[in-house]
């Protein structure tokens, strides 16, 4: 009778393979183990003697070090070997097959588990390693291996760096101070904080370095970097680690050089080989980029859907649809107001600059008090990332022209020669007749799209209205781009008056009359010019953005969001979310049986009980405990969390984002350090210092001078390339 090997998506048997079968041990602890990794939740309810007698796993599941081939007829396994490679993953690609072999999903409490079993083991490595394991066969444990006293205070020795190391990060203090003479630069922050914990009774550091001499380096760059790599993927780890839990994460940083095929593939390499991932299960991908960026992001994601269909392309979800498509537009003078708008925000991010400009407010609008209070309102924290920026911009012009003006004149010296000089170069930017017609049409065109863009920032309900009503949108957009000629009158008319209120002359840009003359063109007026050179372009650019960004399949996909109970009920039950399903149905259980799934999950609705409230978010829908008897509509609810235009349900918190700015807006760019910064925005991830400890002395020796001077070597060649 053959062997079936009891692994989850593996289906080699004795009679088909010469790889060795092995039963499950006899040991209740070992055998444990085993199941656990194996995740089989059908296995755990049996005993280790039913494992033994009618389980297997083939020698593919083991590392090939612990497989021992003692003759060419008879190959066995170690003692104390476990099974730790399996594939957990290739059922998702193919669910339209049965599994008899479930899978098990991890709790928290069975992640702890297997880390604390993992931390144990990764120890037992460590001390065969340097062969100087104390064993006391009367007084201890058999499996906690005793180290040696050099072992455990070289442990100590390197937790104590790693407290050091997290506490810069957490704390955002730079490896170096910022000094001014390059003397100062060789006392570096974490050297003062080694003396510090030294001066305060560290044991471990003061063993180390008693006899090392104040005015040298206590570790070398090397060594340096080693901790901090050590602390970044440990901290990574702990985030892929966790499961079931929809959030936004820092993961790593990647270099932005090279063209966009390259990027793909670094990107790919980085996900894959590195982290474990795989992008066939990828539901969505967004990005939020500036300037040249954007267009060489947007080329990096149709190769991405080029490659994996189901790699949606979306909007970001906390950052404003009209923000977005200015950012997307390749014309020079959009992507000078965007960058103007920039630092207009951090040029007001202190007291001091706001206050001067609510002064210029009152001063400017002093006979209309409404209008006063109402933009003082607009103009508070965070005016320039809202959807209405481009209205707020052009009410607040005059005014912000006012207090630059103010700023540079700089009565009672109360403004920095840095920031009057800032003022200055912002006011002849915001002084220029085609920044201002620029303005005037962003916030005439993009009204057209402001309501549909809150919505998309809105709850289930509202993102789902929002997908139907694009076609208007469009409708709209296009009926502008067909009577460009009267728009443009309206709108070149505006921004003229605007310009009229601000003295600012109304001009063709300088450059473009130089090349007129040189290429002996007629002359051209300025509303002209403005129609064919910035009108037409932009209304045309918006229009495909809005297009290539809510295809069909997106616009299919986020239609299925009728799938939550209180979106059903609005539309009085009567949805075809079937009519849309093809988009996930391989990502479903059961998609045979898809229809009549739909039909019972609406029935169950309508004829809900009066006090049964409607679940009016997938996360909310997802809790229910009956979901599970709807397998179709549990997985097509999973996959549309996922996708990046939703926001994150319950979310209070500060986005990856937000704290990655404030992290760099702290910080001089000299100063950054990629492993530090990982560790800042990711607090909330629980910092495992003996996990820290484990990996380093799994990667690194204790002493090894010819590593290090290369490594030292190699890092001070990449800081002259840099």
């Amino acid at each position: 009778m053959p062997n079936f090997c009891a692994a989850p998506n593996c289906t080699r048997k004795s009679t088909q393979s010469d790889l060795a079968f092995f039963r499950f041990p006899r040991d209740p602890e070992r055998c444990r183990i085993w199941v656990e990794n194996c995740r089989r939740a059908d296995l755990e309810a049996k005993t280790s003697d039913q494992l033994n007698k009618h389980y297997r796993l083939c020698a593919k599941h083991f590392e090939p070090a612990m497989v021992c081939k003692t003759s060419p007829y008879r190959t066995v396994l170690k003692d104390t070997a476990i099974p730790t490679i399996f594939d957990l993953t290739s059922h998702l690609r193919n669910p339209h097959t049965r599994h008899r072999k479930r899978i098990k999903e991890l709790t928290e409490e069975d992640i702890r588990k297997i880390k604390e079993r993992r931390l144990a083991s990764s120890i037992e490595q460590l001390v065969s390693k340097k062969d100087a394991a104390v064993e006391d066969s009367t007084s201890t444990n058999e499996d906690e291996p005793q180290l040696s006293t050099e072992e455990r205070e070289f442990r100590e020795y390197l937790r104590s760096l790693f407290e050091v190391v997290v506490m810069l990060g957490k704390q955002s203090i730079p490896l170096v101070a910022n000094k001014a003479s390059e003397a100062e630069y060789k006392s570096n922050n974490f050297q003062a904080l080694l003396d510090y914990r030294m001066n305060a009774g560290d044991e471990a550091l003061r063993k180390r370095f008693a006899a090392t001499a104040v005015n040298t380096e206590y570790i070398s760059a090397a060594q340096l970097s080693q901790l901090l790599d050590v602390c970044e993927n440990t901290v990574r780890e702990e985030m892929l680690m966790e499961q079931n839990v929809l959030r936004e994460e820092l993961l790593d940083f990647m270099p932005f050089d090279g063209d966009e095929s390259a990027l793909v593939e670094r990107l790919e390499a980085q996900l894959t080989e590195r982290w474990g991932l795989s992008m066939e299960d990828c539901r969505g991908q967004a990005h939020r980029a500036i300037g040249t960026s954007t267009t060489k992001m947007k080329a990096v994601a149709v190769l991405l859907m080029e490659k994996y269909p189901l790699a949606l392309h979306m909007p970001c979800s906390h950052m404003a649809l009209n923000l977005h498509l200015a950012n997307s537009l390749p014309f020079p003078n959009v992507q000078v107001v965007m960058e103007t708008l920039r630092r207009i925000g951090a040029f007001f991010r202190t007291p001091l600059t706001q206050d001067e400009l609510e002064n210029a407010i009152c001063t400017h609008y002093q006979k209309t008090e409404e209008k006063v209070t109402a933009l003082k309102q607009s103009c508070g924290s965070g005016w320039t990332e809202q959807h209405n920026v481009f209205d707020v911009l052009l009410d607040l012009l005059p005014a912000l022209l006012l207090c630059m003006d103010n700023i540079r004149d700089n009565d009672g010296g109360r403004f920095a020669d840095a920031v009057r000089a800032d003022a200055y170069s912002l006011s002849r930017i915001l002084a220029d007749f085609e920044i201002i017609v620029t303005i005037v049409l962003l916030k005439n065109v993009l009204t057209f799209t402001r309501a549909f863009g809150r919505n998309l920032q809105g709850e289930t309900l509202d993102v789902f209205f929002a997908a139907n009503s694009l076609t208007a949108v469009l409708h709209s957009l296009n009926e502008v781009s067909d009577n460009i000629d009267v728009y443009h009158e309206f709108w070149y008319e505006e921004a003229a008056s605007a310009a009229s209120v601000m003295e600012i002359p109304v001009t063709v840009p300088r450059l473009f009359l130089r090349k007129q003359r040189t290429a002996e063109m007629d002359e051209i007026q300025a509303e002209a010019y403005f129609k064919e050179y910035v009108t037409v372009p932009v209304v045309r650019g918006v229009i495909q953005e809005v297009e290539d960004m809510f295809s069909e399949t997106n616009l299919k996909a986020l239609k299925c969001l009728s799938l939550v109970p209180a979106v059903m009920g609005q539309m009085k039950f009567n949805t075809t979310e079937e009519n849309y399903a093809d988009v996930y149905c391989n990502d479903l259980p059961n998609p045979d049986t898809l229809p009549a799934e739909l039909h019972c999950w609406r029935i169950k609705w309508k004829h809900r009980g009066k006090e049964v409230r409607l679940p009016a978010t997938i996360h909310e829908t997802l809790q229910l405990p009956d979901v599970k008897f709807f397998p179709n509509v549990n997985a097509f609810l999973k996959v549309l969390s996922t996708l990046p235009v939703l926001k994150l349900e319950g979310n209070k918190s500060d986005t990856v984002s937000e704290r990655l700015q404030a992290y760099l807006d702290s910080m001089p760019a000299k100063q950054w350090n990629k492993s530090l910064v990982l560790l800042n925005i990711n607090t909330h991830v629980k910092h495992d210092l003996d996990v820290m400890v484990d990996k380093y002395c799994r990667l690194y020796s204790e002493e090894d001078p010819e590593a290090e001077a290369e490594f030292e070597e190699a890092a001070e060649e990449d800081a002259v390339m840099k």
